[in-house]
């Protein structure tokens, strides 16, 4: 018997021969029951309560393929802490005749996973509920709940009774230069996107090693992010505010806001690092602009300002230079957002938003007209069409004939009752045979004329077809299904500068596709289209690009 070897850890503070002690001793539960072992899968430092995880993922992949028979770990809880999920993973495996064995449970029946996993469940509350309480005992005392905030150090010196100082933190100079320049620089009328330019050009490190964007320095308000919504910054630490949820779907962490009555806040005048006055007045720029942004709907703004509309690459549309996304600019641009947004990256060219998508359907559009396919797209669908034609002829032409001999079977036995000859048994069967006599009369009458069968002109057909794609798209009746189906065959779109122009490399199922449209016989991953961006004319159109590939 074939047996699969699972193992896992849940903390970075945990040992990593935590995995080789767990294999160990699975190995040898297998050289007792004399299985052969066909692969160990394992995940390091990943918590139980998520079952997203590659190790385990990849043992269901190869479980309902069929690749062995039994899974053996250490216990149950080491497959997963989620009640849920261990009945979801429970149910598979019997599907797919797998067994499951943990060295502290035994063979896992249905008893197991009802009981085991609710305590488990459980478990990951009970360990939640007093982590909870330690972190808020922290706040209390005045030290962090947790993680730790641009301008501070974590001190790592021992208390007087030498047990380790957790949470203590202490004012960062270079750092909280940088938080007062934020602030005085923003209540000034500097707009975070510029001081976020400013700050990447002289080369000054950002939260997390990142660069410095927007949303780093202007944040959320009603959340408490980003720099200038901190309240740490006035010696007031608000712990608390918001609380995570795992998205059972994604399987990962979203946040929540918390009742304001839930806070928990401690006043902490030794982190201080900006002043009262200060944070007044960036407090009132932010609702001045918010108010101005936002006046009550009133105010009929320009339409690219309202709502990002959904476009058909909407999303797709990624910086070749920096990996950054392309995000619109004004009504019909888009750019780099690094670029636009932190500095940091010199792609500064821009798209229409029409030249795109039309470039890349005309693509499409050229490639999927080639005479070579035409020709081998009409031959095919012929045959499989005419097939079809000529088996419904067949079952129809064999109903009739079926019909016939039912007919003068009936005559048969018609006659022979008319002469007195016939036994009872012909009598019972000659009501079977008008039952299906009807039978058949009622499917010949119900069944349709045959269809003519396709001519080889549908190339025709098809080229006109191909030829009104990107028109035929834009039709409120089909566009968003037309649409789903196009993005779809797409992966992402990457634009880079080369030579003065942007560069489209196209990935994804589409670019196959135009690479056998091309007439190559391996589709290619990426596809790459050449593309000069025409200067847009009021009232005027434009020519389709030009493609080399």
């Amino acid at each position: 018997m074939r047996a699969a070897i699972y193992a896992r850890y849940s903390s970075d503070n945990q040992r990593d021969a935590s995995i080789e002690d767990q294999v160990r001793v699975c190995r040898e539960r297998l050289e007792h029951e004399d299985w052969k072992l066909f692969k160990v899968y394992s995940d390091r430092a990943m918590s139980g309560s998520n079952f997203l995880r590659p190790g385990i993922q990849a043992l269901v992949e190869d479980a309902m393929s069929g690749r062995f028979e039994v899974i053996v770990a250490e216990a149950l809880d080491r497959i997963s802490r989620d009640q849920a999920d261990v009945a979801a993973f429970y149910k598979r495996m019997v599907f797919a005749g797998i067994r499951i064995l943990t060295l502290a449970e035994g063979e896992i029946t249905d008893l197991h996973v009802g009981l085991k996993g609710a305590m488990n469940a459980l478990y990951l509350k009970d360990l939640a509920d007093k982590t909870r309480r330690g972190l808020r005992g922290r706040v209390e005392a005045g030290r962090s709940g947790g993680g730790n905030s641009y301008g501070y150090d974590v001190l790592q010196e021992p208390s007087a009774a030498g047990e380790p100082v957790r949470g203590a933190r202490r004012v960062n100079p270079t750092e909280a230069a940088v938080v007062g320049r934020i602030f005085r620089e923003y209540a000034a009328g500097k707009s975070p996107r510029r001081i976020a330019f400013d700050l990447n050009a002289e080369g000054i490190p950002a939260p997390g090693s990142r660069a410095w964007g927007a949303s780093t320095i202007n944040g959320n308000a009603a959340r408490g992010t980003g720099i200038l919504n901190n309240e740490i910054y006035i010696g007031r630490m608000v712990w608390n505010r918001l609380r995570y949820i795992r998205d059972p779907d994604a399987g990962k962490r979203v946040s929540r806001l918390n009742p304001p009555d839930q806070w928990i806040v401690k006043e902490v005048s030794e982190l201080r690092i900006v002043d009262q006055e200060l944070w007044d007045r960036v407090k009132a720029r932010q609702k001045a602009v918010k108010k101005e942004t936002r006046p009550d709907c009133k105010r009929e703004r320009p339409f690219w300002e309202r709502r990002r509309p959904r476009y058909l690459f909407s999303g797709l549309m990624k910086c070749g230079v920096c990996g950054g996304g392309f995000s619109k600019l004004s009504a019909h641009l888009f750019g780099c957002s690094t670029a636009r947004n932190k500095g940091t990256c010199d792609n500064r060219l821009n798209i229409r938003r029409d030249v795109l998508e039309a470039s890349v359907l005309n693509g499409l559009r050229h490639r999927l007209m080639e005479p070579a396919l035409f020709k081998e797209f009409a031959e095919e669908f012929f045959r499989e069409v005419n097939r079809l034609r000529h088996a419904e002829s067949a079952q129809l032409e064999a109903a009739r004939a079926e019909l016939r001999t039912i007919e003068r079977r009936n005559q048969r036995i018609v006659d022979a009752i008319a002469d007195g000859a016939a036994p009872k048994a012909l009598v019972a069967e000659l009501g079977k045979l008008e039952s299906r006599r009807d039978e058949l009369q009622a499917l010949l009458s119900e069944a349709k004329a045959p269809q003519p069968l396709v001519h080889p002109n549908l190339a025709e057909v098809y080229r006109r077809k191909v030829a009104e794609l990107h028109e035929a798209i834009q039709s409120e009746d089909i566009r968003e299904e037309a649409w789903e189906v196009i993005r779809s065959l797409v992966d992402e779109i990457l634009l880079t500068p080369e030579d003065g122009e942007l560069r489209i490399d196209l990935k994804g199922e589409l670019a196959g596709i135009l690479s056998l449209a091309a007439g190559k016989k391996k589709p290619d991953a990426q596809l790459r289209i050449g593309l000069e961006q025409i200067k847009m004319v009021a009232g005027a159109g434009f020519e389709p690009a030009t493609f080399r590939l």
